[in-house]
């Protein structure tokens, strides 16, 4: 039997912007959907609970032997909103721990979503920046000009502003922002004796 692997992402199962993103690339890589179990933590901070629901099914399918490898998907954010789990340093520390302390060393890796220049922001701040420069001038000059409120933070109104103005192009795998998560997700579906390269 082939082995499943497992991906952590923000947001609920079948229902964010963070699966539908890695769906989509998985399935560019030409990669076998089928073997991914996704598990939506909803909040960032249900990454950091040790005891969390979809942490104790995941033990389970480890014993099971069902599952392989696993990836951790999740946003930096900013450290000014949250000084324990905010920023990109914070998100890190945090996610080692918690690979740590679930044995997991050996088997799961991490990707942090955000500006890759910045390493500050989220899912929508690592699209942005993986969009040409016109495009994404566009882009922030329509947020500058508009009247919506929390533009800065409000990831719903960007994540949707640029799935309307580029529908049948939403993301541009091709961009060297998205080689360390190709490689991160080749190395997921790889044997599942293969350690792992940690984020640097």
């Amino acid at each position: 039997m082939v082995k499943k692997v497992a991906i952590f992402h923000e947001g609920k199962s079948r229902k964010s912007a963070d699966e539908e993103l890695l769906n989509l690339l998985i399935k560019d890589l030409q990669l076998d959907i089928e073997r991914v179990k996704f598990f939506g933590m909803k909040s960032k901070s249900n990454f950091f609970k040790i005891d969390d629901t979809n942490y104790k099914e995941l033990q389970h399918d480890i014993e099971l032997e069902n599952i392989s490898k696993i990836l951790f998907v999740l946003d930096a954010d900013y450290e000014k909103n949250d000084r324990l789990y905010g920023g990109y340093s914070n998100t890190q520390r945090e996610i080692e721990k918690i690979i740590k302390n679930l044995k997991l060393e050996d088997s799961a890796d991490y990707f942090i979503m955000c500006d890759p220049k910045t390493k500050c922001g989220y899912l929508e701040s690592f699209i942005l920046a993986s969009i040409p420069a016109k495009e994404k001038r566009c882009i922030e000059e329509f947020l500058d000009c508009s009247s919506f409120k929390s533009k800065e933070n409000d990831k719903a109104i960007l994540n949707q502003i640029y799935k309307i103005a580029y529908p049948t192009a939403p993301f541009g795998f091709s961009h060297e922002n998205f080689d360390n998560l190709k490689e991160k997700l080749h190395n997921l579906f790889a044997k599942s004796d293969d350690k792992i390269k940690k984020e640097k």
